[in-house]
């Protein structure tokens, strides 16, 4: 929830340079314009997420592959800026350059004020920890459990290297860049402000949609845990009250401020939980052990709980050590799993339990069946469009993306001279935007003509062969009630 609030506070630091409200540079909000836009983008988000999984994705599905692009061309195309501060030349002609740039003027090792900082190995391990809360910590499993296919985890880690090491790089250099235009610490500068320098009004609009596509998933995951601890609530309910809860605390740029060290350390607390589930699915049977003993015995599982525990205690021990705490993610990660197997294996995941094992095994061979049988039925309906125009709409969209990546491409590598610079800056500013322009209109058309093919062409025949209704293409009408469907589908089993 904390995250989702971080990033509706970033899309909100998009539009006061736009129009002229102060940047917010308290702890609080000090304009009440600041509070309005904050109100709005988290009213957007909470609807978003209202919808459920299926809107999420398919908002994603269009944002996605245009903010992998703009993170890496705005790296891009302020990089010749900041060699020329350097160098005194625009050009960059190996990767030893590269080096040398960023290392005197975006990983310098020391901090504005002085004081000793972080180098370019510190921050690719900050990038990597402050997203262990989501894959060692498993949390991307609230997205993965509506996967078809195993490699579709892939998407996850695409989402990193994109969204975590790409874009922390393009950030560093966007921000150095801008501090020296404007004069001013990188500290103080919003979001919204080092993206206008960099992207000019694509810039504008990169800040306001990866805020909020952050924000979505993240209010979305949230809900669903809220709704475990309150299984009486609908789903929509827990997300208009985690919404509301969401608005308030984005309201105070404090939060987004301390965005990097806050989800390190929520990665730090959270991974010793992806290595104890890590352990339960992939080591206990190699070591013959036996997994689910805590519903095998219908008790607590102590175990992990004490696992858990052993392991954040051993990461404060490094921490008190000397051990940056960007560092600490992985160790803690081994404990869970080391202290977990003991820890199973003394409260008897070394026995066997051979009457529980088959009402689980029979659990989860009918699982399986339920599942093919719904796949089968559902082909129909989710077929892909695999008309001509679709082809060519999706077709404009790789276009329009790789023609932004060239513009990019020629203001890093055919900018001799400050002049060509500014002149090849200009030219891709003016290209980056209508080509954004383009690509969410084409993007989105593609995205309704494929949901209205599907729910159209396809739902008479499904529901002639297999029973289904309109409401079943969009996916979303079980999520408030997996457990009671899933329950009819699938009788005698052990949970």
């Amino acid at each position: 929830m904390t995250i989702a609030a971080a990033m509706i506070t970033v899309s909100a630091t998009a539009v006061p340079h736009l129009i002229g409200i102060p940047a917010q540079t308290e702890a609080y909000p000090t304009h009440i314009g600041f509070v309005a836009l904050v109100v709005i983008f988290g009213g957007l988000s909470v609807l978003v997420a209202a919808f459920g999984f299926g809107a999420v994705s398919k908002i994603a599905t269009v944002c996605g592959p245009w903010l992998m692009v703009m993170f890496t061309v705005g790296g891009m195309v302020m990089l010749p800026g900041v060699a020329e501060s350097v160098t005194g030349f625009t050009s960059i002609n190996s990767w030893s350059d590269f080096a040398d740039i960023a290392e005197a003027t975006v990983f310098t090792g020391v901090t504005p004020e002085g004081k000793p900082g972080i180098g370019m190995i510190e921050v690719a391990a900050f990038a990597w920890a402050a997203n262990t809360f989501s894959h060692f910590g498993l949390i991307d499993m609230a997205l993965l459990r509506y996967a078809k296919k195993g490699w579709h985890g892939l998407g996850t880690a695409t989402g990193m290297m994109f969204g975590h090491y790409v874009a922390w790089i393009s950030a560093g250099f966007m921000g150095a860049a801008t501090a020296a235009i404007t004069m001013s610490s990188i500290t103080i500068l919003e979001p919204g402000e080092v993206s206008w320098y960099a992207l000019s009004w694509a810039g504008f609009l990169v800040v306001v949609v990866a805020g909020w596509t952050t924000a979505n998933p993240n209010l979305y995951r949230a809900s669903l845990a809220a709704q475990g601890v309150f299984p009486a609530v609908s789903r929509k309910k827990v997300t208009i009250i985690m919404g509301v809860i969401l608005v308030v605390v984005a309201c105070f740029p404090f939060v987004y401020r301390n965005y990097a060290p806050m989800v390190t350390l929520a990665g730090v607390v959270l991974v010793p939980i992806g290595g104890i589930i890590f352990a339960e699915h992939h080591i206990f049977e190699r070591l013959g052990m036996t997994k689910f003993l805590a519903k095998f015995r219908e008790v607590h599982n102590y175990p992990a709980i004490f696992a858990w525990i052993i392991a954040l205690v051993a990461a404060g021990l490094m921490y008190l050590a000397g051990i940056p705490y960007y560092f600490i993610f992985a160790p803690a990660w081994v404990v869970s799993i080391v202290a977990y197997t003991l820890l199973a294996r003394r409260a008897g995941a070394a026995e066997s339990y051979p009457d529980a094992q088959a009402d689980e095994d029979l659990y989860f061979e009918r699982s399986l069946k339920f599942r093919d049988e719904e796949a089968l039925k559902r082909a129909a309906i989710e077929a892909p469009d695999k008309t001509m125009l679709n082809r060519i709409l999706l077709g404009l969209c790789i276009v329009f993306l790789t023609v932004i990546f060239e513009f990019a491409w020629i203001v890093l590598f055919n900018s001799p001279d400050m002049y060509s610079y500014l002149m090849n800056s200009e030219t891709f500013f003016q290209v980056a935007f209508v080509g954004t322009i383009l690509y969410f209109i084409v993007g989105f058309w593609k995205l309704w003509r494929s949901q209205n093919y599907r729910g159209t062409e396809k739902i008479t025949k499904a529901e002639r062969e297999h029973g289904l209704t309109a409401e079943d293409v969009s996916g979303d009408a079980a999520e408030d009630a997996p457990t009671e469907s899933y329950s009819h589908k699938v009788p005698n089993s052990s949970t």
